[in-house]
Parts: structure tokens; C-alpha cells; sequence
């Protein structure tokens, strides 16, 4: 098994452009529901992750709670606590396994640092879980053999 069984390559992904605005950022956000997301630059390549968080923390400390000046600032002009790590496309699964545990998705990139798609925590326990249904499924002289 390799991590393109997990991945939801970057056409199905919500992402986000260097150059958008903080606005557009938060409106992307809202759409999709997701309180965190990939950033990637003109040549296609995984720049890092923004957060809910990030956001709300460049309002209130810099633009001092006035949205009006931060919706017009570019998204790589705000301070991110942490990115989420990328794995490349040929790492094995002890390494996405490893990051998994840690972010909520995982970008994948490949050996230019192109994005090519994310896997989520959420694909990863549910392939588990799937696992753990066909097990519990057979009896034990069927696991055994």
C-alpha cells in the first residue's frame, strides 16, 4: 500500500493562493467549513497551512480589530503558528502514518514541492476502521489461517 490509495488529489482539494486576500481566505474558510488550509504559490508548490486562528490573531494584533484594513492585506503577509509538514509522493506509510497523528490532513507534494493533494486523518481511521470491521467479521480460525 502506498499514499496514493489515502489521497484526495488537489482538483477535489479547497486550497488556497499566496496572493488572496485575507477576506477571500476567510470566505473560502466559511464555505468549506474547514478551519484550516493548504497555501500554494503561483508555480503550484505547498507553501504552508492557515489556520482560524492565524487569521483571528493578525486581526486583533495588527489590524487592532479593524477588518475593513485586513481584507486587503495578501494571506503570505500573515504570521503562521505552524505548517503542516508535507510527505512526498514515495514516502512510505509509516511516515504519513506518523504525521497524520499529529495534523488534520497531510500535504503531499511531489519532488518539486508541487502540491499534487492531501491525505486526511479522517481516510486514514476509516480505512482502520474498515479493516477492523472485516477481522471482526471472520472468526478466529479464519484470522488465524
Amino acid at each position: 500500500m502506498n499514499i496514493l490509495f489515502f489521497l484526495t488529489p488537489k482538483s477535489d482539494v479547497a486550497y488556497i493562493n499566496q496572493d488572496d486576500t485575507v477576506r477571500q481566505v476567510l470566505e473560502k474558510m466559511e464555505y468549506h467549513r474547514y478551519s484550516s488550509m493548504p497555501i500554494i504559490n503561483q508555480k503550484g508548490e505547498y507553501i504552508g497551512t492557515i489556520t482560524e486562528g492565524d487569521l483571528l490573531f493578525a486581526i486583533k494584533n495588527h489590524y487592532y480589530l479593524n477588518f475593513r484594513d485586513a481584507e486587503k492585506t495578501p494571506i503570505s503577509q500573515i504570521a503562521r503558528r505552524s505548517d503542516n509538514r508535507p510527505v512526498r509522493i514515495d514516502a512510505d506509510i509509516e511516515d504519513l502514518l506518523n504525521m497524520a497523528m499529529h495534523q488534520n490532513f497531510v500535504p503531499v507534494i511531489d519532488d518539486h514541492r508541487v502540491f499534487i493533494g492531501i491525505v486526511t486523518r479522517k481516510d486514514i481511521l476509516q480505512f482502520c476502521y474498515n479493516q477492523m470491521k472485516k477481522i471482526n467479521g471472520k472468526s478466529r480460525q479464519e484470522i488465524i489461517a
